[in-house]
């Protein structure tokens, strides 16, 4: 039996699912939280189907274990490969990433014209074109794996040249091919938004993370179990580099995360 004052689950694969967790906390400040950033195993893109099932199942275990009403698996790659997965062994309802970004790409587009970047494992499973298709056949959706993306947020190089040059190198060949629509299709890019921005000019980019903590809102309200009043905790787990976490946390995100626990498996 939930109660309201238990904390919500969130997980990835390192620092990217954080920006879930910000779009959770500013839309439901009363929540405690509980972050898990699989830092020691980070890219899960370039990695088997198997291995990003059994990591999951192992973080969603632990999640589990710690009493979480909710849990949010912040990452695309693990939401794409293991979501059902995880679902089958989770004590609490399990929301993933791609869903609400299909939704809120559909409802962005006005030329039916969509392009998603992700990462080399979350292109391959093709989540994003079955939602995006289900939820419109008439969609044009192509997808773009983007690999180097995740390696460069979490050496916290957001804003150097290299990034730029990255960027263009993967989506300059796209910009005068009618897209109007992109998806930032892993929780690292929305932190390579302006970049991403430069390279495309003008189109809609839609960042998953607010649709997913709006959707993470519906489920609780649903369950009456929404947590009234007051500032939610805040706890955080890394599977390595806790020190290196909570620099980049704060860094990249203006998130202040305190101690970082270590949990290695």
């Amino acid at each position: 039996m939930f109660k309201k004052n238990d904390p919500i689950g969130i997980f990835d694969s390192g620092l990217g699912g954080l920006t879930v967790f910000r779009a959770v906390r500013r839309l439901m400040p009363s929540e405690n939280l509980i972050y898990f950033g699989d830092t020691a195993r980070v890219p899960y893109g370039a990695k088997s189907k198997e291995a990003v099932v059994s990591f999951s199942k192992e973080i969603a275990a632990l999640l589990s274990d710690r009493g979480v009403k909710l849990l949010i698996v912040a990452c695309n790659t693990a939401s794409s490969l293991a979501l059902e997965e995880v679902r089958k062994i989770s004590n609490a309802p399990v929301i993933g990433v791609i869903e609400p970004g299909a939704r809120a790409a559909c409802a962005a587009t006005v030329n039916n014209r969509v392009l998603v970047t992700g990462t080399t494992a979350t292109v391959s499973s093709g989540a994003y074109s079955r939602a995006l298709k289900k939820l419109n056949p008439g969609l044009v959706v192509h997808e773009k794996e983007c690999p180097l993306f995740v390696p460069l947020v979490e050496e916290g190089w957001c804003a150097k040249k290299v990034t730029e040059l990255v960027a263009a190198e993967y989506l300059a060949p796209f910009k005068k091919k009618g897209f109007d629509t992109v998806i930032l299709g892993c929780t690292h890019y929305p932190l390579l938004k302006k970049v991403i921005r430069r390279v495309m000019g003008t189109v809609k980019i839609v960042d998953s993370a607010e649709v997913t903590a709006e959707e993470a809102r519906a489920n609780l309200v649903s369950r009456n179990l929404l947590n009234p009043g007051g500032l939610g905790r805040a706890s955080f787990i890394a599977s390595d580099a806790p020190e290196k976490f909570g620099i980049l946390a704060r860094r990249l995100l203006g998130i202040r995360t305190g101690r970082v626990e270590v949990k290695r498996f």
